[in-house]
């Protein structure tokens, strides 16, 4: 026997009718059971009546024991425990918290500096001599916890190495001898260069910033703890430190003296560097990479012409430096406001930064 169920056509299943209306059907089955056809007001924690909440009289005393002379000066965790000390318990520390934020009595008790927003350093160089960057690092000795300073200046657009240092020390006075002998062994133009530096004592010394303004040099600065406002640097110090014969701690600072001296030797004239395509520091330098190009041109020219089978995607074709490199460039998701363009430091006439 075949049961034959009668269609209503002027009714939807509920679950149809709940994702139109857009609401929940187990609220829906739920209001119905309990005959209720419109939804309760909602009230507001704060304007209900608390069962478990202090009195009046209660909040009083809370609020007398926190002004009293023994207790104005204390915080809530403090005054807690001393009254737990004395047998007393009024009310827990979180209670005595949202007394006083009531009261607009919690807060710091002194003025806190606000939260500091800095510019995003964003520097290009189309050339070299546009911008030079410049860390120091340290080189430890044989003694430990004796440490030689290495300063190392850096152009940016060649990544060849302009000047270095070794010291025994890392102040401002170093940093003005280094860089005024660099701006004059260069011939640097007033106007032409930008600097760009972390925070550290030597960057932002009055006498070195007093010096750059002589020398009409631009400073700018990484953020605070943001250690990849100055990559290329650091990238460098990296190369420096993974050499198979960096030794690790020196003897002295002769011999500190004469391994880095070979080393910027070595990478300025013949490490062929992988940001640059493959050329060295001094062909990009100096410019001699478009001859050095042509030449490797013919040689994969030659090489192709014997066997172009071996060449899948066509005849090779020697890659060039970049036209120009950038600290922090601005890519299309990036939100550059007026203040990220650049972070140079403001001089006043006495020569400070603001």
């Amino acid at each position: 026997m075949n049961t034959v169920i009668e269609q209503r056509p002027d009714r939807l299943p509920m679950s149809t009718a709940c994702a139109a209306l857009g609401l929940n059907r187990s609220t829906v089955y739920a209001r119905r059971n309990l005959g209720v056809t419109e939804a309760p007001p909602r009230r507001s924690r704060k304007a209900s009546v608390q069962p478990r909440a202090l009195s009046l009289a209660e909040r009083e005393t809370v609020i007398d024991t926190l002004h009293s002379e023994t207790y104005c000066d204390q915080p809530p965790a403090e005054i807690y425990q001393r009254l737990l000390d004395q047998e007393q318990y009024l009310c827990s520390v979180s209670t005595m918290h949202r007394i006083l934020r009531s009261t607009r009595e919690n807060g710091d008790r002194r003025a806190q500096r606000p939260a500091q927003h800095n510019a995003i350093p964003r520097l290009r160089a189309d050339a070299p001599h546009d911008v030079w960057t410049w860390d120091i690092t340290k080189l430890p000795l044989l003694r430990r916890g004796v440490y030689l300073s290495l300063y190392v200046v850096l152009d940016l657009f060649s990544r060849f190495v302009v000047a270095w240092m070794v010291s025994l020390k890392e102040n401002s006075a170093l940093s003005r001898q280094l860089m005024d002998e660099a701006t004059a062994r260069y011939g640097i133009q007033p106007g032409q260069l930008t600097v760009h530096q972390d925070r550290g004592s030597p960057m932002i010394a009055y006498g070195y910033l007093d010096l750059m303004r002589e020398l009409d040099v631009t400073c700018s600065h990484s953020r605070p703890r943001v250690s990849n406002d100055n990559a290329f640097s650091e990238s460098q110090f990296k190369t420096q430190k993974y050499q198979p014969d960096y030794p690790g701690r020196f003897d002295n600072m002769a011999h500190a003296r004469r391994w880095c001296e070979d080393y910027f030797r070595w990478y300025n004239l013949e490490h062929h560097h992988s940001g640059l395509a493959g050329f060295t520091p001094e062909q990009v330098f100096t410019g001699h990479y478009h001859e050095v190009a042509e030449q490797k041109q013919r040689a994969l020219d030659a090489r192709f012409a014997q066997n172009p089978e071996r060449f899948v995607r066509g005849r090779p074709r020697v890659a060039r430096p970049p036209s120009s490199v950038a600290i922090n460039p601005v890519t299309p998701g990036d939100d550059q406001t007026a203040s990220d363009r650049v972070n140079f430091p403001t001089l006043t006439a006495a020569g400070y930064v603001k």
